[in-house]
Protein backbone atom coordinates (compact mmCIF):
# COMPACT_ATOMS: atom_id res chain seq x y z
CA UNK A 1 0.00 0.00 0.00
CA UNK A 2 1.49 3.38 -1.05
CA UNK A 3 1.28 6.21 1.59
CA UNK A 4 -0.78 9.70 0.28
CA UNK A 5 1.84 11.26 -2.21
CA UNK A 6 3.80 8.54 -3.22
CA UNK A 7 3.84 8.36 -6.90
CA UNK A 8 1.25 10.63 -6.97
CA UNK A 9 -1.32 9.25 -5.37
CA UNK A 10 -3.71 9.28 -2.88
CA UNK A 11 -5.51 5.50 -1.29
CA UNK A 12 -9.11 6.30 -1.44
CA UNK A 13 -11.74 5.26 0.93
CA UNK A 14 -11.51 1.65 -0.30
CA UNK A 15 -8.31 1.29 0.99
CA UNK A 16 -7.69 -0.31 -2.58
CA UNK A 17 -7.53 1.81 -5.59
CA UNK A 18 -5.92 5.31 -5.65
CA UNK A 19 -6.59 8.72 -7.23
CA UNK A 20 -4.07 11.05 -8.85
CA UNK A 21 -4.58 14.84 -9.85
CA UNK A 22 -2.29 16.16 -12.81
CA UNK A 23 -1.05 19.89 -12.28
CA UNK A 24 -3.29 22.36 -14.67
CA UNK A 25 -1.32 25.26 -13.91
CA UNK A 26 -4.24 27.91 -13.67
CA UNK A 27 -6.26 25.36 -14.22
CA UNK A 28 -5.82 26.23 -18.03
CA UNK A 29 -6.60 22.93 -20.24
CA UNK A 30 -6.57 22.56 -24.15
CA UNK A 31 -8.46 19.87 -26.77
CA UNK A 32 -5.64 17.89 -26.79
CA UNK A 33 -5.13 18.27 -23.34
CA UNK A 34 -8.88 16.96 -22.19
CA UNK A 35 -8.40 14.35 -25.59
CA UNK A 36 -5.35 12.80 -23.53
CA UNK A 37 -7.57 12.30 -20.05
CA UNK A 38 -10.00 10.33 -22.07
CA UNK A 39 -8.26 8.42 -23.93
CA UNK A 40 -5.90 7.23 -20.85
CA UNK A 41 -8.86 6.98 -19.04
CA UNK A 42 -10.61 4.61 -21.58
CA UNK A 43 -7.54 2.54 -21.78
CA UNK A 44 -7.30 2.06 -18.28
CA UNK A 45 -11.01 1.77 -16.87
CA UNK A 46 -10.89 4.15 -15.03
CA UNK A 47 -14.19 4.89 -13.60
CA UNK A 48 -14.48 8.40 -12.23
CA UNK A 49 -12.81 11.79 -13.21
CA UNK A 50 -13.48 14.33 -11.22
CA UNK A 51 -12.59 18.33 -11.45
CA UNK A 52 -11.33 19.70 -7.92
CA UNK A 53 -11.27 22.30 -6.16
CA UNK A 54 -8.06 23.14 -6.92
CA UNK A 55 -9.00 23.29 -10.65
CA UNK A 56 -7.41 19.75 -11.26
CA UNK A 57 -8.56 16.84 -13.19
CA UNK A 58 -8.29 13.79 -10.57
CA UNK A 59 -8.88 10.26 -12.25
CA UNK A 60 -10.27 7.78 -9.19
CA UNK A 61 -10.66 4.36 -8.60
CA UNK A 62 -7.38 3.60 -10.16
CA UNK A 63 -5.46 0.43 -9.26
CA UNK A 64 -2.11 0.27 -7.36
CA UNK A 65 -0.52 -1.76 -10.58
CA UNK A 66 -1.51 0.89 -13.36
CA UNK A 67 -0.14 3.78 -11.41
CA UNK A 68 2.80 4.08 -13.42
CA UNK A 69 2.17 3.53 -16.76
CA UNK A 70 -1.09 5.82 -16.59
CA UNK A 71 1.55 8.88 -15.31
CA UNK A 72 3.64 7.61 -18.39
CA UNK A 73 0.66 7.78 -20.38
CA UNK A 74 -0.39 11.15 -19.29
CA UNK A 75 2.89 12.68 -19.60
CA UNK A 76 1.77 15.54 -17.01
CA UNK A 77 3.79 16.72 -14.23
CA UNK A 78 2.50 14.94 -10.88
CA UNK A 79 1.78 18.44 -9.19
CA UNK A 80 1.80 18.37 -5.18
CA UNK A 81 -2.18 17.72 -3.92
CA UNK A 82 -0.69 16.42 -0.64
CA UNK A 83 2.28 17.64 1.81
CA UNK A 84 4.00 20.38 3.51
CA UNK A 85 4.31 22.74 0.13
CA UNK A 86 2.27 25.26 -2.13
CA UNK A 87 -0.74 22.73 -3.42
CA UNK A 88 -2.10 25.04 -5.85
CA UNK A 89 -2.50 28.12 -7.54
CA UNK A 90 -6.16 29.02 -7.89
CA UNK A 91 -7.34 31.74 -10.87
CA UNK A 92 -10.07 33.70 -11.98
CA UNK A 93 -11.03 33.87 -15.86
CA UNK A 94 -9.31 37.15 -15.79
CA UNK A 95 -8.87 40.15 -17.65
CA UNK A 96 -9.22 38.28 -21.38
CA UNK A 97 -12.41 37.22 -20.51
CA UNK A 98 -14.38 38.52 -17.49
CA UNK A 99 -15.84 42.12 -17.93
CA UNK A 100 -15.37 43.50 -13.95
CA UNK A 101 -11.48 42.36 -13.99
CA UNK A 102 -9.10 44.99 -13.30
CA UNK A 103 -5.68 43.49 -13.57
CA UNK A 104 -4.18 40.32 -15.64
CA UNK A 105 -5.15 37.73 -13.40
CA UNK A 106 -4.14 34.64 -15.49
CA UNK A 107 -0.69 36.34 -16.52
CA UNK A 108 -0.01 37.00 -12.55
CA UNK A 109 -1.21 33.73 -11.81
CA UNK A 110 0.40 31.87 -14.25
CA UNK A 111 3.68 33.52 -13.15
CA UNK A 112 3.24 32.39 -8.98
CA UNK A 113 2.50 28.99 -10.18
CA UNK A 114 5.85 28.87 -11.91
CA UNK A 115 7.92 30.41 -8.87
CA UNK A 116 5.90 28.59 -6.11
CA UNK A 117 4.23 25.64 -7.19
CA UNK A 118 5.69 22.43 -5.27
CA UNK A 119 7.46 25.14 -2.68
CA UNK A 120 8.46 23.20 0.30
CA UNK A 121 7.32 25.10 3.24
CA UNK A 122 6.51 24.87 6.97
CA UNK A 123 2.78 23.86 6.49
CA UNK A 124 0.23 23.52 3.70
CA UNK A 125 -0.27 26.34 1.61
CA UNK A 126 -3.14 27.33 -1.07
CA UNK A 127 -2.86 30.45 -3.40
CA UNK A 128 -5.22 32.40 -5.08
CA UNK A 129 -4.92 35.31 -7.80
CA UNK A 130 -8.43 37.18 -8.68
CA UNK A 131 -8.56 39.86 -11.41
CA UNK A 132 -10.73 41.86 -9.32
CA UNK A 133 -12.57 42.40 -5.72
CA UNK A 134 -15.05 39.99 -6.67
CA UNK A 135 -12.20 37.39 -5.92
CA UNK A 136 -13.63 34.43 -7.75
CA UNK A 137 -10.32 32.33 -6.86
CA UNK A 138 -11.96 32.53 -3.42
CA UNK A 139 -8.86 34.48 -1.78
CA UNK A 140 -10.78 35.16 1.17
CA UNK A 141 -10.24 31.66 2.14
CA UNK A 142 -6.68 31.08 1.18
CA UNK A 143 -3.32 31.46 2.73
CA UNK A 144 -1.59 34.11 0.03
CA UNK A 145 -3.86 35.47 -2.98
CA UNK A 146 -3.46 38.81 -5.02
CA UNK A 147 -6.29 40.38 -6.77
CA UNK A 148 -6.72 43.34 -9.04
CA UNK A 149 -7.42 46.93 -8.58
CA UNK A 150 -7.70 49.94 -10.98
CA UNK A 151 -4.23 51.07 -9.11
CA UNK A 152 -2.57 47.68 -8.93
CA UNK A 153 -2.90 44.69 -7.16
CA UNK A 154 -3.78 43.78 -3.26
CA UNK A 155 -2.03 40.74 -1.46
CA UNK A 156 -4.13 39.18 1.31
CA UNK A 157 -2.92 36.55 3.72
CA UNK A 158 -4.46 34.33 6.13
CA UNK A 159 -7.03 32.99 4.59
CA UNK A 160 -8.20 29.31 4.90
CA UNK A 161 -11.30 26.79 5.07
CA UNK A 162 -11.47 23.46 7.37
CA UNK A 163 -12.08 22.29 10.35
CA UNK A 164 -11.23 26.09 11.92
CA UNK A 165 -12.00 28.33 9.31
CA UNK A 166 -10.28 31.66 8.53
CA UNK A 167 -10.79 34.95 6.32
CA UNK A 168 -7.86 36.21 5.04
CA UNK A 169 -6.87 39.60 6.17
CA UNK A 170 -5.58 42.78 3.88
CA UNK A 171 -1.38 42.95 4.21
CA UNK A 172 -0.36 45.52 1.19
CA UNK A 173 -2.80 47.69 -1.16
CA UNK A 174 -2.49 48.52 -4.88
CA UNK A 175 1.21 47.48 -5.84
CA UNK A 176 2.56 47.15 -9.18
CA UNK A 177 3.19 44.09 -10.98
CA UNK A 178 6.76 44.23 -9.99
CA UNK A 179 5.80 45.34 -6.48
CA UNK A 180 3.51 42.28 -6.02
CA UNK A 181 6.00 39.99 -6.95
CA UNK A 182 8.79 41.12 -4.40
CA UNK A 183 5.91 41.43 -1.72
CA UNK A 184 5.03 37.89 -2.45
CA UNK A 185 8.23 36.77 -2.23
CA UNK A 186 9.02 38.73 0.79
CA UNK A 187 5.91 37.32 2.62
CA UNK A 188 6.75 33.39 1.87
CA UNK A 189 10.40 34.21 2.85
CA UNK A 190 9.90 35.35 6.33
CA UNK A 191 6.97 32.96 7.06
CA UNK A 192 9.62 30.12 5.82
CA UNK A 193 11.89 31.65 8.77
CA UNK A 194 9.56 32.51 11.36
CA UNK A 195 6.60 29.78 11.21
CA UNK A 196 6.04 27.28 13.52
CA UNK A 197 5.16 24.68 11.00
CA UNK A 198 1.60 25.89 11.03
CA UNK A 199 -0.23 27.96 8.62
CA UNK A 200 -0.15 31.70 8.25
CA UNK A 201 -3.76 32.19 9.57
CA UNK A 202 -2.24 31.12 13.09
CA UNK A 203 0.84 33.19 12.89
CA UNK A 204 -1.56 35.69 12.73
CA UNK A 205 -3.38 34.82 15.26
CA UNK A 206 -0.59 34.50 17.48
CA UNK A 207 1.10 37.96 16.22
CA UNK A 208 -0.79 40.15 14.74
CA UNK A 209 -1.41 41.44 11.06
CA UNK A 210 0.59 44.68 12.59
CA UNK A 211 3.55 42.31 13.21
CA UNK A 212 3.08 40.34 10.11
CA UNK A 213 3.47 43.09 8.01
CA UNK A 214 6.45 44.56 9.52
CA UNK A 215 7.97 41.39 9.12
CA UNK A 216 7.91 40.86 5.66
CA UNK A 217 8.87 44.37 5.05
CA UNK A 218 12.05 43.71 6.80
CA UNK A 219 12.42 39.97 4.91
CA UNK A 220 15.48 38.95 2.47
CA UNK A 221 14.56 37.73 -0.19
CA UNK A 222 16.39 36.38 -3.48
CA UNK A 223 16.29 38.67 -6.70
CA UNK A 224 13.91 36.81 -9.04
CA UNK A 225 13.43 38.18 -12.65
CA UNK A 226 10.18 40.39 -12.41
CA UNK A 227 7.79 41.19 -15.58
CA UNK A 228 6.43 38.60 -17.90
Amino acid sequence: MLKDGQKGAILQRDKKTYGIAPHLPCGLVTPEILEKFAEVARQYNIPTLKITSAARIALLGIEEEDIDAIWDALGFDKGHAVGLCVRSVKVCPGIEHCRLAKQDSIRMGKKIDERYHGMTLPSKMKMAVSGCKIQCGENCIKDLSLYGTKQGWNLQVGGMGGIKPRLAELLFEDLSWDDALDMVARTISYYKTHSRRYRIGFMLDDIGIDAFKEGVLSASVEKQPTGS
